[in-house]
């Protein structure tokens, strides 16, 4: 094959964009999203948070476990109670099970179609667990070990 008809590779077979425009993309994305490790040192630094934490998923889900202090209010719920256990002027996060789980996204956008300020924690419980941040259950609050797949051991955060 001579290298004019070389192909390329598949990262680059479509452009990256100009940079003002992923700037502007990558900016918006962080208004919509919020990743465990932030949440996490959001709520552990004391004081108010300035948002309340929703964990979207059913009961028996919740009582495996769910972040402490999180609001439950599934899903499906969320039009006739949201009003009742939220706050409107308080920004809200979501969260169900994980990445394979869009549970939370339809969360966010029940809230944001009800009026409410809301983000979407990324990984969601899945990933509150593999970082290593305590969680509650109906016996009480338990910690697993950070996975080292998606939390440095030796450090306090990942340096993102």
């Amino acid at each position: 094959m001579s290298s004019s008809t070389t192909a390329v590779n598949p990262v680059l077979r479509v452009a990256p964009a100009a940079p003002a425009a992923a700037a502007a993309y990558f900016r918006a994305s962080l208004t919509f999203h919020a990743d465990v490790s932030d949440v996490a040192a959001a709520l552990e630094a004391g004081g108010e948070a300035g948002f309340v934490v929703v964990d979207s998923r059913s009961t028996e889900s919740w009582d495996q476990g769910h972040v402490p202090g999180a609001i439950h209010l599934p899903t499906a719920l969320v039009p006739e109670q949201a009003e009742q256990l939220i706050d409107r002027s308080v920004p809200v996060v979501t969260y169900c099970w994980g990445p394979g789980c869009n549970g939370a996204t339809r969360a966010a956008l029940a809230l944001a179609e009800l009026g409410y300020q809301v983000k979407e924690m990324l990984g969601g419980f899945e990933y509150w667990v593999r970082e290593g941040f305590e969680y509650e259950t109906w016996q009480g609050r338990e910690r697993r070990p950070a996975d080292p797949l998606t939390a440095p051991v030796d450090a306090e955060d990942c340096g993102c």
